[in-house]
């Protein structure tokens, strides 16, 4: 099975989204047991992303953390949006 590159993953998904593409931006923490994968983006497209009760942002989160090879010995994967909690 081929590895998916979260990152890549994270910008393939966003970009169609969001009107300031140029300001996608992904970072990652590989501390502890997860890989925290946190996204940011232009303030006026933070709304986009999150969609209606949050259904965007959900549906990103569950595509990006269901991406890791469970049979690799892999960190589990979390994904953020940042200065968005939920």
């Amino acid at each position: 099975m081929t590895e998916i590159n979260p990152e890549a993953l994270i910008r393939t998904l966003v970009t169609p989204l969001v009107k300031h593409r140029e300001a996608v931006k992904v970072s990652l923490d590989d501390k502890g047991r997860y890989r925290h994968y946190y996204l940011s983006v232009a303030p006026s497209d933070v709304g986009r992303l999150i969609g209606r009760q949050g259904h965007v942002a959900a549906s990103l989160r569950t595509i990006v953390e269901g991406s890791r090879d469970r049979h690799a010995n892999t960190k589990k994967i979390r994904f953020r949006i940042k200065d968005y909690r939920h």
